[in-house]
């Protein structure tokens, strides 16, 4: 079976975070490593989303997520970022690695380019309608979803 780890980097809101932690638990992701100045719990509005996930989620948090992810690169995972690009390829389209390690990136700036420059794959959800993106939980639930079902 497939194992995942969910990397947060630079998430704005609380709620988003307690969000991620369910999507978390709901799609069996070993780790969740919040990066940059995304919040960690404990945290009411964290707690509130998250329903409790945040308490058996193994966590971790990096201000920095450069030496992380290049330390998760040597220990063999593979490193996709979850964002628009010329470089991304659609998600329905991407066959997950054994170990995978998914990054997701600001509500608004997306996963900056210096992360990008680091990863192994570039992956994006097609959007069909007016607006170009989706909110990064929701966005991160239907990625992990078509991931773990891969």
């Amino acid at each position: 079976m497939n194992r995942f780890i969910l990397l947060a980097y630079n998430i704005r809101s609380l709620w988003n975070i307690g969000s991620l932690f369910r999507s978390c638990d709901c799609f069996g992701v070993e780790k969740l490593i919040l990066a940059g100045y995304t919040a960690t719990p404990p945290r009411r509005e964290i707690s509130k989303t998250a329903l409790g996930a945040e308490e058996w989620i193994p966590w971790e948090h990096h201000p920095e997520p450069h030496d992380v992810i290049l330390s998760l690169s040597k220990e063999g995972w593979c490193i996709v970022a979850l964002e628009q690009s010329e470089k991304s390829i659609p998600l329905e389209d991407y066959s997950p690695k054994e170990k995978t390690c998914l990054i997701v990136g600001h509500e608004v700036l997306g996963v900056p380019q210096e992360i990008l420059t680091l990863c192994d794959d570039i992956v994006h959800i097609p959007m069909f309608g007016k607006k170009h993106s989706l909110n990064v939980s929701v966005a991160a639930g239907i990625a992990l979803h078509q991931l773990r079902n891969r």
